[in-house]
Parts: structure tokens; sequence; C-alpha cells
């Protein structure tokens, strides 16, 4: 299975429809609080090519980008082979 990062913060709706989203397809996933971790979101910006918005989601070091790239990828039917590896 592929290494899943989330950069959050306890109070987005869109970081908890991401995290539902991965845990109905029973993804398990490393989640990064950002909202009182500085260093971590400066991280987080660097890694998503400037983007400043939670969730910020990671397959493999391979950015997807927010909960709606995360759903797009979904219902493309990618999600799947991005979480195998195979793509």
């Amino acid at each position: 299975m592929a290494k899943v990062e989330i950069y959050t913060t306890p109070i987005c709706g869109f970081c908890f429809r991401a995290k539902s989203l991965l845990t109905k397809k029973g993804v398990e996933f490393e989640e990064i609080d950002v909202m009182m971790d500085g260093a971590r979101k400066a991280e987080m910006i660097k890694r998503a090519n400037g983007g400043r918005t939670v969730p910020q989601i990671f397959i493999d070091d391979r950015h997807i980008g927010g909960c709606d790239e995360l759903f797009q990828s979904e219902f493309a039917g990618e999600l799947d082979g991005f979480l195998s590896g195979a793509v």
C-alpha cells in the first residue's frame, strides 16, 4: 500500500471529508496538523508548490492536491491506482 500523508487542521470540513474517503477505502494515512505548527505549515506549502489551503494530500510523495482533487481522482477511477502504486 502507498504512503499517504494529509496536511490538515482540526476545524476543516474538507479535511474531514478527505479523511473519511480514505478511511472508507481502508487506507492508512499520516495526518499532519498544521494549525499550530508553523514549521509543518511551511513544509506543506513548499511540498504543495505554494498551496496554502488544507487539506494537502500526498500519495507516495506525489502531490494529489486537496479534497476536490482527491474526490475527482476517485470518480475518475484513478485513486485506487495511486494507492496501489500502479500509477
